[in-house]
């Protein structure tokens, strides 16, 4: 499928349907695939051809999501960048994707400028609301953009695709470093679409509440709504308490979360008083999270929530944890399953490795690889990079972990998060773990710092939760009585919030500098 079909799908079923709502206002499929008619119109007569690379740079608007769909339309490869990122960051990704076309909103003039002079032969530069900032030389207004296009037929790409054209390029995490752009092509995200409706419940027209960034995952989980005619309700700001109230008015079936806003809504006052009764699946995912807090908010939200381990090389599926698996039989929490990241999915291949790409039984841990058709092309731009995390004919994630006897896939760490300490190997989020099991921790970091004596030495970063007071004495003595003795921290700080990526992940580079500094 195209990317346009999950959008045709649904107009298919039901043109009238709604297909994107914000703030009150609903566009129906019709709306929205006559819209990414225009766009993808405009986009040809600017001179944007089959294969070129359009960033789309913006919040949770439904304008700027149509506008994938019109990148689309041209046959052109759609490449979300997150407004969160800082305007280093995603300039440097534009010029890495070479892009021919920046479609951006307003508040964001400042680096659609910076784009446009790094950048010169940029053959749209389109603002989506208002008309075009003085700041940004040669943009136009949306409005004035589109009013000088028209539907074309012709831009409906040949019906034989192969399937393996790049439709998307998504930037990595860039937790480590730099973002590179994972090549997406149209069979990766049929498969991951697939694969979601196949591993999680959807039972009748699905309500998806996006809260996170679209440019992400929240974004691509729209495809498989779509594909179902279902409606999609955008938050264009992450507000909580708006998140519970919006659940209930539209009768929301799937949302998705990061770890770090689910131990937030739990502390809300407003999640006892919510109706959460519509829920079929909250998906949360982009980071490790805490085995008791997850059984707090099964017991207290119910058994709707969904595991999503993937990335942005292999999206969103390479493992997954259906609602049912968080229970045993007899109704009881399957307490053992909360720290893992759920079974590798029906079309997808998991293994474990050693450092010569040889594979480990069940039980040992190596890094984890992943093959299938849901693996991304290669890095754009990036012939080493992408030969380095495929070699062996694996996709090599760089993540620690191990497989169980049932199957079910447990992270322990990045390979780069290895901390060498008095000759052993500690993994950081085993360590993280067992920190998160304190009530008083509402979130931390561990990493390696330099040590004359140890080579490293075990650092933890904690933040608290509200008016929780915790000493750095107190902290160590709890992970002792849970760790071995080497894995516990040696050095303890508390900080006021964590450095975090907009996925909500924690920057550990960001940490370890700051540590050092």
């Amino acid at each position: 499928m195209r990317l346009t079909d999950y959008l045709d799908k649904g107009a298919s079923l039901d043109a009238s349907a709604p297909c994107l709502t914000m703030n009150g206002r609903t566009r129906s499929y019709a709306e929205v695939q006559r819209l990414s008619w225009m766009i993808g119109s405009a986009l040809a007569r600017s001179g944007i051809t089959a294969g070129d690379r359009v960033a789309v740079l913006a919040g949770n608007d439904p304008m700027a999501f149509a506008c994938a769909f019109g990148v689309a339309r041209a046959g052109a490869v759609w490449c979300p960048v997150n407004p969160g990122n800082g305007a280093a960051e995603n300039s440097h990704l534009i010029r890495l994707l070479e892009c021919s076309g920046l479609i951006f909103s307003a508040a964001f003039a400042t680096l659609a400028a910076q784009v446009a002079a790094e950048v010169p032969d940029q053959r749209v530069l389109v603002c989506l609301d208002g008309g075009a900032p003085e700041a940004v030389p040669g943009a136009i207004g949306f409005r004035q953009w589109l009013d000088r296009a028209d539907r074309l037929d012709a831009l409906l790409p040949p019906a034989g695709t192969s399937g393996d054209e790049v439709v998307m390029i998504a930037a990595t995490g860039g937790t480590t470093g730099r973002p590179k752009g994972a090549m997406l092509t149209a069979r990766n995200l049929e498969t991951m679409t697939a694969l979601t409706l196949m591993s999680y419940p959807f039972s009748g027209s699905p309500v998806y509440l996006a809260l996170a960034s679209l440019s992400h995952a929240a974004g691509v989980l729209c495809l498989p709504v779509m594909a179902l005619g279902g409606e999609i309700v955008i938050m264009p700001e992450p507000d909580l308490a708006e998140f519970l109230e919006l659940i209930g008015q539209y009768r929301v079936t799937h949302a998705f979360l990061p770890p770090a806003l689910i131990y937030r809504l739990l502390d809300h006052p407003d999640l006892a008083g919510a109706d959460l009764s519509s829920l079929q699946c909250l998906w949360y995912g982009a980071g490790p999270m805490s085995s008791a807090r997850l059984a707090q908010a099964v017991r207290t939200i119910g058994p709707v929530f969904g595991q999503l381990f993937g990335q942005a090389e292999a999206p969103l599926v390479i493992c997954a944890m259906a609602p049912a698996e968080y229970q045993q039989p007899d109704g009881s929490l399957a307490l053992e399953r909360f720290s893992s990241a759920g079974r590798p999915t029906p079309l997808t291949t998991v293994a474990i490795v050693n450092e010569d790409g040889l594979p480990l039984p069940v039980g040992r841990r190596g890094e984890i690889v992943v093959r299938g058709p849901l693996v991304m092309a290669g890095y754009y731009g990036d012939e080493k990079s992408t030969a380095e995390a495929g070699r062996g004919g694996w996709h090599h994630t760089g993540d620690v972990g191990y497989l169980d006897a049932d199957n079910y896939l447990y992270i322990v760490d990045r390979t780069s998060d290895v901390i060498l300490t008095d000759g052993f190997s500690v993994y950081s989020a085993e360590v993280e773990h067992a920190l998160l099991e304190h009530p008083a921790i509402q979130d931390c970091c561990v990493v390696g710092l330099p040590d004359p004596e140890r080579g490293e030495r075990v650092t933890a970063v904690i933040q608290l939760r509200g008016r929780a007071r915790l000493k750095a004495a107190e902290v160590r003595s709890f992970a002792a009585g849970r760790l071995d003795g080497v894995k516990a921290p040696v050095q303890v700080e508390f900080w006021a919030d964590l450095p975090r990526s907009s996925l909500g992940k924690v920057l550990k580079t960001e940490v370890r500098a700051r540590l050092l500094e």
